[in-house]
Formats: C-alpha cells, sequence, structure tokens
C-alpha cells in the first residue's frame, strides 16, 4: 500500500444523475482520512435557486471558483463571485449556490470528512425564492 493516491476526474462517479452537471466526491476515490474534495460542474440555469439551501451541525466547508460566474447565497445576502474566489461558510449559515450563466461553472468544496454527511446537514425548504 501506498501513501499516496491519484485519481483523475473520469475515475471519480457522478453523483448527479439525470440532473444537468455533474458532482464527483473525491474522498472516497482517493481514501482520503481527513479531508473531503468536491468537484461540481454548474451548466447555466443550475443550482439552488427555486429550491432548497442547507446548513451543517459542525462543518464548515470552503467553496473555490475555478472557473464561471456564481451567485451565492448566504443567508439573506447573495453575493456574485467569480474565478479565482474563495468563500468560506460557517456550518451555521444556510447556504445555496447558482448559476444564471450563461457559461458552465466549475466549483471545488472542500470541508472535513465527515462520517455521516447527511446527518450533518439540514436542509432549509424554500431557501432561495425563484
Amino acid at each position: 500500500m501506498s501513501n499516496y493516491t491519484i485519481r483523475h476526474i473520469d475515475d471519480i462517479p457522478d453523483v448527479l444523475g439525470e440532473y444537468p452537471g455533474e458532482m464527483r466526491f473525491f474522498a472516497d476515490g482517493l481514501g482520503t482520512e481527513q479531508v473531503a474534495f468536491t468537484h461540481r460542474r454548474m451548466p447555466a440555469g443550475t443550482g439552488g435557486k427555486g429550491a432548497y439551501g442547507h446548513r451543517h451541525k459542525t462543518q464548515e466547508e470552503l467553496y473555490y471558483v475555478v472557473s464561471g460566474k456564481l451567485e451565492f447565497k448566504l443567508e439573506d445576502e447573495v453575493i456574485e463571485v467569480g474565478p479565482g474566489t474563495a468563500v468560506r461558510v460557517a456550518p451555521e449559515v444556510a447556504r445555496s449556490v447558482w448559476n444564471e450563466g450563461p457559461d458552465d461553472a466549475h466549483l471545488i468544496i472542500c470541508s472535513v470528512k465527515s462520517a455521516d454527511p447527511g446527518g450533518d446537514a439540514e436542509i432549509v425548504e424554500d431557501f432561495w425564492p425563484a
């Protein structure tokens, strides 16, 4: 066994199914012990606007916009950020992300790896009206 792991994005399954874009959780594919690392490709007109948001009980998240422009709704504030921007979100802050377009956006999400990610998250219904 090696002390390092290398995986290409094509080796990591897309968990979105029929939803447009891609979301790939690298932690399992890399065998990480402490860090969760997610790649998300968001086509124009996708994300949380018109739907729910979420917050966490304990998990801080760091979002890094690789390309495109994204809108973040953080509690009652909506901000637009572009490539090269990092956004840190404390656990208790309700959040959602939206790509107005016209281009795809690529986003990296990092956090501490959780044994029960669903158990740490709380869905906030009707968070970002369309």
